[in-house]
């Protein structure tokens, strides 16, 4: 396993991206190569293709989703996969039902290059759509097999589902893996204060609402994790 590498607050909130290492398509963390590919290979023995589906995002593209969604240009679900009107919501509840699926720029798991979300490429066609939706990682979905191997080997390739579980914060994602050690190192030093300060210096839409109920956001939405 390779060592694990000390944090900056300009990689934590994704305005850095020196931390990072390009493979197959994707950028991830430097340090979680070697445990990336240990799993994968693992995964492929087991007859899956276990392929990255989205990896590191920095600040200004989770900025363009997050204003996409609050000025109703992108679609915001909720937890029934029903698109939401936010046409009679306050500037705190639109940012609410966004972070629902949307982290907050900033706060995005994505941003440390720890956390991506992968799907079985073997298990459809070349023009399938992926969605990244909970109907393909349960049941009789196309990734549900891929799903339960992943809840029983993950962990002994240093991987955990962040959103395993439905918390009250950001809803399941079953495709959403994380490097336990390094995603713990880098997410104990976005402290509250951190994340106030790049905010306030951003440009995102509902920012003063953010700024006013971030104790409570924070809580909910970035720290309210499910345990490796």
């Amino acid at each position: 396993m390779t060592d694990l590498q000390l944090p900056t607050i300009a990689c934590i909130t994704g305005q850095n991206d020196t931390h990072l290492t390009n493979i197959q398509s994707h950028r991830l963390h430097s340090a979680i190569i070697e445990d990336f590919i240990a799993l994968q290979n693992a995964a492929k023995q087991a007859g899956f293709d276990l392929t990255i589906a989205s990896s590191f995002r920095d600040f200004e593209r989770q900025a363009l989703i997050w204003n996409n969604k609050f000025s109703g240009q992108k679609p915001v679900y909720n937890s029934q996969q029903d698109v939401v009107d936010l046409t009679h919501l306050s500037d705190i509840e639109k940012c609410i039902a966004i972070m629902r699926y949307s982290a907050l720029p900033g706060a995005s798991r994505h941003h440390l290059g720890t956390d991506f979300d992968v799907y079985d490429k073997s298990a459809v066609t070349h023009d399938y759509q992926l969605q990244l939706s909970p109907h393909e990682y349960e049941q009789s979905g196309p990734f549900a097999p891929l799903s339960d191997w992943l809840s029983t080997h993950l962990n002994q390739f240093g991987f955990y589902r962040p959103y395993r579980e439905d918390l009250n914060g950001v809803a399941p994602e079953l495709w959403h893996i994380s490097h336990i050690k390094q995603s713990q190192l880098l997410v104990t030093q976005l402290t509250e204060s951190a994340l106030h300060a790049c905010i306030k210096n951003s440009d995102l839409l509902g920012k003063n609402a953010l700024l006013a109920h971030l104790p409570a956001l924070y809580k909910r939405f970035v720290t309210n994790v499910s345990s490796p």
